[in-house]
């Protein structure tokens, strides 16, 4: 498939795997810390006489490499809990250095010792004073008729008191909306906005990008009650292990029953990162799981004797279908669908021709959109049009025979999560739209499509916060979930 890209501009950067000077000199973007490849790198030291300090300061420093995990206003710093310390001297040690089974690369060797004191002192000085209520005043009003390229909306907040961190939601046939929050706990929000809070739920890991992540309900949900989770499940013969698994459960109100693991990717791994946890069903009733590489590019994604950096696609009890591409290939984990993959936190189905689209993050740079066909193998980590963290390239390529090309990637990248494609009666032009949600820059980013490609782009909601999942609901409006403060927003459209 030929990629898509905002402008010839990004391709040409792309294309000669832009350096350093060329991100912060050309354009001052970049992504999120999802992860690093280059652990505890020495501090560079200054020349007193030729001391040199990146133009763009500490503020863009920030933007580029720390607000897509942290939040461009500073958010995951203000009311929390410290793990490693918060005197200036312990926050340049943990720039410098990175904790990279938490997914903080090391910046040691991408600043200056003088670049590194800037950026702590501009966290440490930001955030003095500061609460999570004085943060969510800053937020810009969108309370009023919002235009757009193609429709005018409104946003009806459903519910402002989500805790912590909203990942995945799903909306039940009586118009119920089922959201996980990444530390562990369902909620099923009422039609009135109250919150209850479901319980018996598995053991799971909440721990770095890891938690309770994604939740989809059965094609026949009406008949059988059947809601699926995907988390972060401890290894049961090592607690210091964990990995993306998939537990199905009948809904009994607010409370879960005949609670059964039925996927589990091997190998557990001591890592923090990168779980995938997309769920989704097509038309066929077949289950597809998504799961990210565990932040081991180089061990696991090509490799087809693991399931780690793979789309899966399994029957609603956790069988395999005898179909999928590698079921009859020696030595390879049958339920394969596609391969390649850094960590995919998004899928849709598309509404017409019930073809799977999935999205990932890319590193830094090099986030894309992929039509997924059975056996796909789609590039990661050799070809990518992205660099490692610090500047340097992991690989030359950016494509090559008998690896997909993406419909679309972003470079810089936007950090995508879920996505959803418009559907139903109301949106008009947005119809078979794909709206996928920006950590990084908190919108939600409308790909205007024809057939299968990407022919325009628009940006929505621009500030509203982190985005983490779009979805269409069952009565035929788009919801968002937005986190600081956790929101369940929908978009009605203006008759």
């Amino acid at each position: 498939m030929t990629p898509t890209i905002p402008n010839r501009f990004y391709e040409l950067i792309a294309k000669l795997r832009y350096t350093k000077f060329m991100l912060f000199g050309l354009f001052c973007l970049t992504i999120s810390c999802n992860s690093s490849e280059d652990p505890g790198s020495p501090i560079e030291e200054i020349d007193p006489d030729n001391e040199t300090v990146d133009p763009v300061g500490a503020a863009l420093n920030y933007r580029n490499h720390c607000g897509g995990c942290h939040g461009q206003n500073l958010s995951s710093f203000v009311e929390r809990e410290w793990t490693y310390g918060n005197s200036s001297e312990e926050v340049f040690q943990s720039i410098a250095n990175g904790f990279t089974d938490n997914g903080m690369p090391a910046y040691g060797a991408t600043f200056s010792e003088q670049e590194i004191q800037d950026l702590t002192d501009y966290i440490l000085s930001e955030i003095e004073g500061k609460t999570l209520a004085m943060l969510e005043e800053e937020n810009p009003d969108l309370s009023g008729l919002i235009s757009s390229d193609d429709l005018s909306f409104r946003l009806e907040t459903i519910t402002d008191e989500i805790p912590g961190i909203p990942w995945g939601i799903e909306q039940l046939p009586n118009g119920e909306i089922l959201v996980t929050e990444r530390g562990g706990r369902l909620f099923l929000v009422r039609t009135d906005g109250q919150l209850v809070e479901v319980d018996n739920l598995p053991d799971i890991v909440s721990s770095g990008q890891g938690g309770l992540l994604d939740v989809i309900i059965h094609p026949n949900f009406e008949n059988n009650s059947l809601v699926y989770l995907s988390y972060s499940r401890a290894n049961p013969n090592n607690s210091s292990e964990a990995t993306t698994a998939v537990a199905r459960a009948v809904l009994n109100g607010n409370s879960l029953s005949q609670v059964e693991i039925i996927f589990t990717a091997l190998p557990y791994l001591n890592s923090d990162l990168h779980y995938g946890s997309r769920l989704l069903f097509d038309n066929n009733g077949y289950l597809y799981v998504s799961v990210g590489d565990r932040g081991q590019r180089d061990v696991y994604p090509q490799a087809l004797d693991n399931s780690l950096g793979k789309i899966h696609r399994i029957r609603d009890d956790g069988q395999i279908p005898t179909d999928n591409p590698f079921y009859n290939t020696s030595g390879a984990v049958n339920s394969i669908f596609t391969y390649g993959t850094r960590n995919p936190q998004g899928m849709s189905l598309h509404p017409e021709t019930g073809a799977i689209w999935e999205g990932e993050h890319g590193p830094q740079g090099g986030d894309e959109i992929n039509l997924l066909e059975a056996g796909d193998n789609n590039g990661w980590p050799v070809i990518s049009y992205g660099i490692n963290y610090d500047g340097t390239t992991f690989t030359d390529l950016t494509e090559l025979d008998g690896m997909e090309q993406p419909v679309h990637y972003w470079t810089p990248s936007i950090a995508p999560c879920g996505m959803t494609f418009v559907s139903g009666d109301f949106y008009g032009n947005w119809t078979n739209d794909l709206f996928v949600s920006s950590l990084k820059f908190e919108y939600l980013h409308r790909l205007k499509m024809s057939g299968n490609e990407v022919v325009g782009h628009e940006t929505l909601l621009d500030g509203i916060g982190r985005v983490r999942d779009a979805q269409m609901g069952r009565d035929g409006y788009l919801y968002i979930a937005v986190q600081s403060p956790g929101r369940l927003i929908r978009l009605v459209p203006e008759q």
